[in-house]
């Protein structure tokens, strides 16, 4: 008897043990949105648009005044959120977008997130973590590329990187599979639901699961990318504006009305306080097909001003950081896996090659520093460096810009011809990283090739009229 009276206890505090472990490991959630503009949310200065929800999270957490992302259009920018590794080093350094592709001997199916790389649902999945994609995905159309087999144990979404807001069906048809609504891995089905509410729908199903393990999830939703799906009762409430600019407006409130949902599924669980939220964009907005506004910010989607890489970002964790606080220094989407990775108990000695860095030590000031002394981006010949506050700018077709971003964020004042050894010293370090990067695996079609610079040329001419 005492034999089995012990075997019980033993048993009784290993599930206690696990129970208890479990509960250290917060819930992970990351939203990000797609093709937003910096401007416009409440909590980034908006007077037009409506996102009282989100307006909200960024009072209970820490607004981040400069997070970057790794590149300014969404298949690379993702592929760097993932991995928390700069996107260049393995190759997918251009958009994934079947069609209007020129490459290396490389069809189009096998445009994606290169097999070697592990990604973040890898990770927390190897720290117990239910993971769980809800939304775009962008990171391969193929089989072999599906976010069922890259460490999401949960998928349902589409696999392409843009779809309309409704379903498809004889009426409104679409003959890219990537553009149908998945469950899984193969099981298509459309839904009659605006997509952005079926999307954080999805979530929430996941989130009330019964299931002692802390679950990771990506809400990946495809708002507020074209095409200008908006509902009629979201466009009623921007009656003083029009256009493209009035849809917009619509689809950000039904989106951040999609991200309330969410927020009160963690509170009437009552796992607020061991859930990290983080809310974020893939890229710039694209201020001509959209109508976004990245203001005060000069630049747009597809090009390396800052309206094109530096996006809206709030981080959420009651009880562990500050609230309606602001960060001031330079961040990255690098530095998502390691600071989830740390705060799922993992050891970040064992993420090899990785860019980013855990941000939580520098949050609670522990660490005064700045987390990156400097950031890259890259596309064909074009590049960027920043390095402290100092930013400069490379073309293949002229030269080089310099910034001072301190009193200079709009990026109106090119200091190139001021401080030449400047140029000279960023130039040199942006070789040097250079240096470290692998081919591209794919290139645009020489007719695309100058898109974004005519988009830097045009919003550059737009500015000097205004």
């Amino acid at each position: 008897m005492k034999i089995i009276y012990k075997g019980i206890c033993c048993l009784f505090f290993l599930f206690l043990t696990i129970h208890v472990n479990a509960q250290e490991k917060p819930n992970i959630i990351l939203i990000i949105s797609d093709d937003a503009g910096y401007a416009d949310f409440g909590f980034q200065g908006s007077k037009e648009f409506k996102t009282p929800n989100l307006d909200k999270l960024a009072t209970q957490g820490i607004v981040f005044e400069q997070a970057y992302v790794t590149a300014a259009v969404c298949g690379p920018s993702r592929a760097g959120i993932l991995t928390g590794r700069y996107q260049q080093r393995f190759g997918f350094e251009e958009n994934n977008v079947p069609g209007i592709m020129e490459n290396y001997n490389l069809p189009d199916d096998e445009m994606g997130l290169p097999l070697e790389e592990k990604t973040m649902a890898n990770y927390m999945k190897s720290l117990g973590y239910r993971t769980a994609l809800f939304g775009k995905w962008h990171q391969g159309n193929a089989d072999q590329f599906h976010p069922t087999k890259r460490g999401f144990e949960t998928f349902y979404g589409f696999r392409g990187g843009a779809r309309s807001y409704y379903e498809y069906n004889e009426a409104h048809p679409t003959k890219k599979t990537e553009d149908f609504l998945e469950k899984g891995f193969k099981n298509y089905g459309e839904t009659d639901e605006y997509l952005t509410y079926t999307f954080a729908n999805a979530a929430n199903d996941f989130i009330k699961k019964d299931d002692e393990a802390p679950f990771f999830i990506i809400l990946s939703f495809n708002a507020v990318h074209s095409p200008m799906d908006a509902l009629k009762e979201d466009l009623g409430q921007f009656p003083k504006l029009s256009g493209k600019r009035k849809k917009l407006a619509a689809m950000t409130l039904a989106m951040d009305k999609a991200c309330g949902s969410v927020f009160e599924t963690i509170e009437s669980l009552g796992i607020e306080e061991n859930t990290l939220i983080v809310f974020t964009n893939d890229n710039g907005g694209p201020t001509d097909s959209n109508a976004s506004s990245n203001k005060p910010l000069s630049g747009t989607k597809a090009n390396h001003l800052e309206g094109g890489i530096r996006v809206p970002f709030i981080m959420k964790y009651k009880g562990v950081l500050s609230e309606g606080e602001r960060y001031t220094y330079p961040i990255s989407t690098l530095d998502l896996l390691p600071t989830f990775y740390q705060l799922g108990k993992g050891d970040l000695n064992q993420l090899s090659n990785i860019d980013g860095v855990n941000l939580i030590p520098y949050l609670k000031g522990e660490l005064n520093e700045r987390p990156h002394q400097s950031l890259f981006w890259k596309k064909e010949n074009r590049a960027a460096i920043r390095d402290g506050d100092w930013k400069l700018l490379r073309f293949p077709d002229r030269p080089a810009e310099l910034y001072y971003l301190p009193n200079d964020q709009s990026e109106q004042n090119n200091l190139a011809s001021k401080y030449p050894q400047k140029v000279q010293k960023l130039y040199k370090r942006l070789f040097e990283w250079e240096l470290t990067l692998a081919r591209p695996r794919w290139q645009l079609k020489r007719k695309y090739e100058g898109k974004a610079m005519e988009r830097m040329d045009k919003y550059r001419l737009m500015e000097k009229e205004n």
